[in-house]
């Protein structure tokens, strides 16, 4: 009788699918790494694949009963008893590896020596039972020990069959082993080594790879929230400094305002004597400064201001509160000279705009022109519109994607990028839709709403 015949299993539903708490990398780090507590659908697996193993192990040792491969094979109670007790207890094989593992090893060579007519399915059961110990038990030490220990018994109950066989062969066979002569009980004897070297190998290295497999997948798993986690912060960070900058451009926009609030009551303490109609004009033209200059500094709580200088030179460095849709032609010009193919409407009837909306607006189309130069290329033709509309103003920046393939719109090292652009569009409570064009190409559209109360006048801001 020997140890086992066959030899061969893969790793079931759930065996490298565990996340845990330590990195791996290091030997240490995987001995100290815990596996957590199977799940309720491993359990279950678990105890179905048990419950299988042992109607097909009744099955089969009923038809080898039937079939007389064994000449003086157990009874059908004991029989029915050991194959119990080698294959429901697979049922908790996740949770108690260790114990597991030596109850089936035992029922294994009880079955052997009491002659229970079945062995196919008792060898898959210890193979499971082997391998479950290297995937699943967190105390690799214990592992290690529990699985020598059965394959050094199994190899020893191995021994002892080939003793009895060597000493009584069947059917008058003799056993010899040596270079010039081998029996052909002897080279049964040989190739029984050969697949129990194999069975258990196997068993133990597949045991081993889903470990490491389990620790490779949990440093995986927490790898990806790091990285979730730092994308997180890196979105926070880019929104606090476009706020920063947001608040400073709003403070000079404001200052700016306030400036021509002084401007316009000037000119209507002036014209007070000679022409009070107009020097009314001038002074409720200061009443709607005033009431957008306190529209803007609401806008401006909750926003901090940053104490670094100017971000770069040129057009960054002067005062933010004198950029607006008019100035919009400068960065089409710019943009020309560049290389870029731009044309640039403006659709209806230019309407006053409030400050912060105008310098919104000229940022959103400063930031989709570099957008197009950096991610797009100097092919690209760019179409640039302004329109008035009956409830505010649209701007719409697109081009039709010539050159290399544009990038996802993000965060530029030093750009607004699409965190930026949103943040201005929600700081005038308008709307932004950025994406790609159905025939090709990239769309940028903001709209922002007319402050409350304002008419169409036909005024340029």
């Amino acid at each position: 009788m020997t140890a086992t015949t066959s030899a061969g299993a893969i790793p079931t539903q759930g065996e490298s699918d565990a996340p845990g708490k330590d990195a791996p990398g290091k030997k240490t780090a995987q001995s100290a790494w815990q596996r957590p507590a199977p799940s309720a659908s491993q359990l279950q697996f678990d105890a179905v694949a048990a419950a299988g193993l042992f109607i097909l192990a009744v099955l089969a040792m009923a038809l080898q009963r039937v079939a007389e491969l064994y000449p003086e094979p157990a009874g059908p109670l004991p029989s029915v008893l050991v194959l119990a007790a080698l294959t429901i207890p697979l049922a908790w094989r996740r949770r108690y590896p260790s114990a597991v593992l030596g109850v089936v090893a035992v029922a294994f060579i009880v079955a052997g020596e009491a002659v229970v007519p079945e062995q196919l399915i008792g060898n898959v059961a210890l193979f499971l039972a082997i391998y479950t110990v290297g995937a699943w038990d967190s105390d690799r030490r214990r592992a290690l020990i529990v699985r020598l220990l059965v394959v050094g018994v199994m190899f020893l109950w191995l021994l002892i069959t080939f003793f009895r066989v060597a000493t009584d062969p069947p059917d008058g066979e003799s056993v010899e082993f040596g270079l010039a002569s081998l029996t052909p009980m002897a080279a049964f004897m040989l190739v029984q080594v050969l697949i129990n070297i194999l069975y258990f190998a196997g068993a133990i290295w597949f045991g081993n790879h889903a470990w490491r497999a389990a620790v490779q997948r949990d440093l995986l798993v927490r790898r990806a929230h790091e990285l979730q986690a730092e994308r997180t912060l890196v979105e926070r960070q880019a929104v606090t400094i476009e706020r920063m900058r947001l608040a400073r451009e709003l403070h000079d926009a404001v200052a700016h305002h306030v400036s021509y609030m002084g401007i316009q009551a000037a000119a209507a303490r002036t014209l007070l004597p000679e022409d009070p109609q107009r020097a009314a004009r001038e002074l409720e033209r200061v009443e709607d400064s005033a009431r957008e200059a306190v529209e803007e500094l609401h806008t401006l709580l909750g926003t901090l201001r940053s104490d670094s200088g100017p971000r770069g030179t040129g057009e960054e460095s002067e005062a933010v509160g004198s950029l607006g849709v008019e100035r919009i032609t400068s960065l089409v010009e710019e943009a020309q000279r560049s290389g870029l193919r731009v044309t640039y409407q403006v659709v209806g009837a230019p309407a006053p705009l409030r400050p912060l909306a105008s310098l919104n607006l000229y940022r959103i189309a400063q930031e989709a022109l570099t957008n197009v130069r950096k991610h797009v290329g100097g092919d690209a033709v760019v179409d640039i519109r302004l329109r008035y509309l009956a409830d505010g103003v649209e701007l719409e920046v697109a081009d039709d994607g010539a050159g290399r393939r544009r990038r996802p719109l993000g965060l530029g090292a030093g750009g607004l990028g699409l965190v930026g652009m949103r943040e201005r569009v929600n700081a005038t409570g308008g709307t932004l839709h950025v994406g790609p064009r159905r025939g090709g190409g990239f769309l940028v559209r903001a709209h922002l709403p007319f402050a409350p109360g304002r008419a169409d006048d036909g005024e340029a801001s």
